[in-house]
């Protein structure tokens, strides 16, 4: 399929969706990586456990989902890695619970569609312990570079799928430009490429002397509530949602590692679209303040890998995972997970 540059697309049906991105779609995917064969209906109920990575002397925090413990011998199944933003940690951005409205665990989602799910708290941020640095995107490529052994060791799988949000989509497109070899197919959510024009990213800017002044910055309850309405689309969350990452926060203080910010404020651009070599998949919520389209559109057609895709999911804003449409990117990312490996004419 030849490529195209995309235009805006704002129906979910896959044929819709594809025609309107303007695709080269397909796989590509090395053993291993591969969709399940059955992840319509996974066997056996979620399982879960806990991990640690060593990076240079700090311990950091690996959480792992799938639905049934693993058994030696049998055949690994396709793992997916998901990097977490700015604000909150790896469990409240991808496994939060919020009693009686619904399943907010894209662990759960995943773990169900088949996938061994993966997530990591970086150096500073939840139960990961702290450098002492800012924890900026080279940090965050260092962490998932002490990671990827135990993801390794534990699945027998040396490249698994990576999906980032916000800053954490840009950790993990470093990350890929980085260690090309260890990354399946990349799913990008929220990403900011040079910030030209997003009313976020300038706010930022304006604020940076005070970002820089400290490798922490203040994240109490307000600052949160604030993730679910600065891009002026406030309906398109329950605000429960926003008091539910609060109570799962609260126990991690009131500040959190200030490096993303000062990077995204004064350092952008920070991954070379040319030099990420996998599949990928870029998302963007339709009134997200972080990015433009014009910028997004920017990094997705210096892509060389013609496997890739751009969507935009209607009614959603910059923390789409947290949205009450969430499960169109739920059905986006799975999607192009699962998306069959292309013939050679």
């Amino acid at each position: 399929m030849s490529k195209i540059d995309p235009v805006v697309s704002t129906g979910m049906p896959r044929r819709g969706l594809l025609k309107a991105a303007g695709l080269g779609v397909g796989a590509g995917l090395m053993a291993g990586l591969t969709a399940p064969a059955a992840a319509a209906e996974p066997q056996g109920d979620i399982w879960s456990a806990e991990y640690w990575a060593n990076k240079g002397g700090v311990k950091l925090n690996l959480w792992r989902k799938r639905t049934g413990a693993p058994k030696p011998g049998a055949a690994p199944l396709p793992a997916v890695f998901l990097v977490h933003g700015s604000s909150n940690s790896a469990r409240s951005s991808y496994d939060l619970t919020v009693p009686g409205k619904g399943e907010y665990s894209f662990m759960n989602v995943l773990a169900r569609a088949g996938y061994d799910v993966w997530t990591m708290d970086h150096d500073g941020y939840g139960y990961s312990g702290a450098s002492g640095n800012s924890s900026d995107i080279a940090s965050g490529v260092e962490d998932l570079k002490a990671a990827m052994p135990v993801v390794t060791k534990e699945t027998g799988l040396k490249k698994v799928h990576f999906y980032g949000t916000s800053s954490g989509g840009i950790r993990a497109a470093a990350f890929a430009q980085a260690q090309p070899e260890s990354v399946g197919r990349l799913c990008l959510s929220a990403f900011t490429y040079k910030g030209t024009g997003a009313e976020e990213i300038e706010r930022r800017r304006a604020n940076l002397d005070k970002l820089r002044a400290s490798p922490r910055r203040k994240r109490d309850a307000a600052m949160i509530r604030s993730i679910f309405t600065r891009d002026g689309y406030p309906q398109g969350y329950d605000p429960t949602v926003a008091e539910a990452i609060i109570a799962d926060e609260a126990k991690f203080g009131d500040t959190i590692p200030a490096g993303t910010y000062v990077d995204m404020a004064a350092n952008l651009p920070i991954v070379d679209p040319k030099k990420i070599l996998s599949p990928v998949l870029m998302l963007r919520g339709e009134f997200d303040g972080n990015s433009t389209n014009d910028d997004l559109l920017d990094f997705y057609r210096q892509l060389p890998n013609g496997e890739r895709e751009f969507v935009i999911l209607p009614k959603t804003a910059h923390a789409v995972g947290y949205g009450i449409n969430r499960h169109l990117l739920h059905y986006a990312v799975q999607s192009f997970l699962a998306a069959p490996e292309p013939v050679s004419a």
